[in-house]
């Protein structure tokens, strides 16, 4: 794999504060042309350094209160694949991790509220094949949120 230089780092820096930011702004702030912003944005996108983009959406405002992490037990671990497709026909679940330690599988969901959140531990996730068990863990609040951290010239070395 190519190798991501400072510059790459400056530049990501600044895009992961601000993804809308011009790419003359970013230019300036480090002294190159925007083309070659654009073309290092590009070579970061090829080289799946930056894997997406887009808007991030406020849930509550959209009606879902209640973020939960749930853990879930499979008879086999190697069932994961199977649960995994049966959990992406639940809109709600937006993130599924499978993990060592105690669960097999380990998600993230919306609810509206506590009922919601009941019906699709329930009458969705439970029902899922393979699933033995599920604890859940309502987030009462999300105290940090942000990206992995931009170093700068020790990964040069």
């Amino acid at each position: 794999m190519e190798r991501i230089d400072n510059l790459d780092r400056k530049i990501l820096e600044i895009i992961m504060k601000n993804a809308r930011i011009p790419s003359k702004d970013v230019a300036s702030e480090c002294g190159v042309s925007r083309a070659a912003i654009h073309q290092r944005i590009q070579r970061m996108i090829d080289l799946d350094v930056i894997t997406g983009s887009g808007y991030h959406v406020n849930p509550k405002i959209l009606g879902y209160s209640t973020c939960t992490y749930v853990g879930v037990r499979l008879e086999k671990g190697s069932m994961y694949r199977q649960a995994v497709a049966s959990l992406e026909r639940i809109p709600e679940v937006v993130e599924c991790h499978f993990t060592t330690g105690p669960y097999t599988l380990l998600i993230k969901l919306y609810a509206r509220d506590n009922q919601h959140l009941m019906e699709l531990l329930n009458d969705k996730i439970q029902h899922i094949e393979g699933v033995m068990s599920t604890e859940t863990l309502i987030s009462l609040d999300q105290s940090i949120n942000r990206e992995v951290p931009i170093h700068y010239g020790e990964w040069d070395k």
